[in-house]
């Protein structure tokens, strides 16, 4: 049978068990995986089908018609059955078959269809077959003699979406019976079911689950709608097996009162407090001998709290683990941190095709949520740079670009990314079911600065004058005045970067803003009445950096000096631009321009530096 095309059958296996073997027969594991893969790559390429990867201990499979694939799954069930074909290991595989659109990348598949199949493999046990609806409506009446299909029901799987009718294969020489599957119902919790699907993120889940493996707090760090909830809910589902006693997702945000927090908890954990004593030694008494994962979801605002509440938990369990999520540490002994990254996004330099943009999480991201506000939707080559930009100019922040997506009901991407100088008026169509700070862009900010000291929002609103980074010599020199003290400038950036609203360069040594912070900043400045007297500190500071630099360009610094500048020429350009409207502006324009002729003829900008001095001679008042 042929079905749609595009269509695709995807299948997954796994080997229940496969660490435990490693650990008992290392020496012979390898052999009998070796042979395991053999006969994995026969039955599916016996059946038509493709292996597209081989992975661990498990294979990733397509077929045109999903009956191939349940012959490739039965074949490979039966010939395992007998542990002599595998050294004398036994292998108890588990299979998992779904379908969907054949969404490819670089020999690779991806997209929601895939996950669906993986997450149904997820909840099978060794030996056990289990396929979806949509593969079971396309083989019923055409299955082979004897086999036929077991309704298990609606099963809540792990990527925390809506419930899947799961069926498994029943074959007369197999084993039928087996224990309830390994869905989210088979472990105590209350994960909320999202009703968007969870995209990419698989380096950061691996990383998480291992992380959160070898510690009991850990707080996953990032500016708001980078998407630490999101992230931390799709761990706690991949590792419900690990706790027997559950997982429970604790919401803080609507708190404003930090005596609440403990309460918050009993409440989501049934803990009641008994009469004359506080509701802290009820849960302390309640987790002591209990295997349980506690999700506390934004921490920033009940800080203080949050952290003796997890520090007096953790000591009273030594099985309790915490993950966290946060603008800023705790700063409770043992806990291990992990800075959520933004998505990735396209460079410009990138090839603005949709093959090449696929590559990209925000890309995903973006056209999964497009698709869901406007069905019609697609990437074309039309459309792709303007999709690329989108993703780009919002720094990959998942909450930004799940707003850009949902003006795809009335506006093209490339008015969308048209509009983005004022992202801040265009991103306000969040859902309405969201948290008041999630429905707008400005909001989500607007959260973060009001938890600020007037010092630290100081200091932030300040940093919008810099452009590509600064060091911190420069942020002192610049963010410091009558309120601000040059000796507290340190703490202050230090709390911003701990608070996840400026960035750490890789490398060290350097800070920046997101650009989408860093539009903000710049409103907040701007409202302040303090951005002229900000930018004319930082125009001094810039033309003090040309000239020291200008007398090292032709002495034995010159390498490390050009190196300097290189970093730095955004703010020389952003500090010769407000020459024209600086105090003054006319003679530091010209010593600015003085001070980098040389940086422009050894970096072989000739035509810019030309510009420059020609700019700034034209002023008025230089002479």
């Amino acid at each position: 049978m042929q079905v749609s095309p595009g269509v695709v059958t995807f299948l997954f296996t796994d080997i229940e068990g496969s660490t435990r073997l490693w650990e008992q027969e290392p020496e012979r594991m390898r052999p009998a995986l070796a042979r395991h893969d053999a006969i994995a790559r026969a039955a599916v390429e016996g059946h038509r089908g493709i292996v597209v990867k081989t992975a661990g201990d498990g294979v990733h499979a397509t077929f045109d018609d999903p009956l191939d694939a349940i012959g490739a799954t039965l074949q490979l069930q039966q010939a395992l059955a007998d542990s002599t074909a595998t050294g004398g290991i036994a292998f108890r595989v588990r299979c998992g078959l779904h379908l969907g659109v054949d969404e490819r990348r670089d020999n690779d598949f991806f997209g929601p269809a895939v996950n669906r199949a993986a997450r149904i493999m997820s909840v099978a046990h060794g030996g056990q077959v289990l396929l979806s609806e949509a593969v079971a409506l396309l083989v019923r009446g055409r299955l082979p003699a004897g086999v036929t299909l077991r309704d298990l029901g609606a099963v809540r799987l792990r990527d925390l979406a809506s419930p899947e009718r799961v069926y498994q294969v029943v074959h007369p020489q197999l084993r039928q019976d087996f224990p309830a599957l390994r869905s989210l119902e088979a472990t105590p919790n209350n994960l909320p079911q999202q009703v968007t699907s969870f995209i990419g993120r698989g380096f950061d889940l691996t990383e998480v689950k291992k992380i959160l493996g070898n510690t009991r707090l850990l707080t996953l760090l990032g500016v708001g709608g980078i998407g630490k909830t999101r992230l931390s809910l799709q761990v706690a589902a991949d590792m419900l097996d690990g706790f027997p006693d559950g997982v429970w997702f604790v919401e803080l945000a609507p708190l404003v009162d930090a005596q609440l927090v403990p309460q918050a908890v009993a409440s989501v954990l049934g803990v009641k407090e008994e009469a004359g004593r506080p509701v802290v030694e009820a849960l302390k008494k309640h987790v002591k001998d209990r295997q349980l994962l506690l999700i506390v979801d934004n921490c920033e605002h009940l800080v203080h709290a949050c952290a003796e509440l997890a520090k007096q938990l953790l000591e009273s369990s030594p099985r309790l683990k915490i993950l966290a999520s946060s603008r800023e540490h705790l700063h409770v002994p043992g806990e291990a941190t992990y800075p959520v990254p933004a998505l990735g996004v396209p460079e410009p330099s990138t090839a603005t095709t949709p093959a090449a943009l696929t590559q990209y999480e925000s890309v995903l991201l973006l056209v999964d949520r497009a698709v869901a506000a406007q069905p019609t939707f697609r990437v074309t080559d039309q459309n792709a740079a303007a999709i690329g930009e989108i993703c780009r100019r919002l720094d990959g922040i998942p909450l930004a670009i799940e707003l850009a997506a949902a003006r795809a009901r009335a506006l093209s991407v490339e008015n969308i990314a048209a509009r983005l100088h004022d992202r801040f008026r265009l991103l306000t169509s969040g859902s309405r079911t969201a948290l008041p700070r999630q429905q707008t862009l400005r909001a989500l900010i607007d959260w973060s600065y009001d938890l600020l000291s007037e010092a630290e929002r100081a200091v932030f609103r300040r940093l919008a004058v810099f452009a590509g980074g600064w060091t911190l010599d420069a942020v002192e020199a610049v963010a410091a005045d009558v309120e601000v003290r040059e000796r507290d400038v340190l703490d202050l950036l230090t709390n911003l970067v701990e608070k996840s609203l400026v960035v750490v360069e890789a490398a060290g040594g350097r800070y920046r803003l997101l650009d989408t912070v860093r539009q903000y900043a710049q409103e907040r400045l701007t409202e302040s009445g303090e951005e002229e007297s900000v930018r004319m500190r930082h125009l001094a500071c810039y033309v003090a950096l040309a000239e020291n630099a200008g007398s090292q360009l032709t002495g034995p610094q010159q390498g490390v000096w050009l190196v300097r500048l290189d970093l730095e020429r955004e703010n020389i350009l952003g500090a010769h631009d407000y020459c024209e409207w600086a105090a003054g502006g006319a003679e530091l324009g010209l010593r600015l321009a003085s001070a980098v002729k040389r940086y422009w003829i050894f970096r072989g900008l000739m035509e810019l530096g030309h510009r420059l001095t020609v700019e700034a001679l034209k002023r008025r008042g230089a002479d």
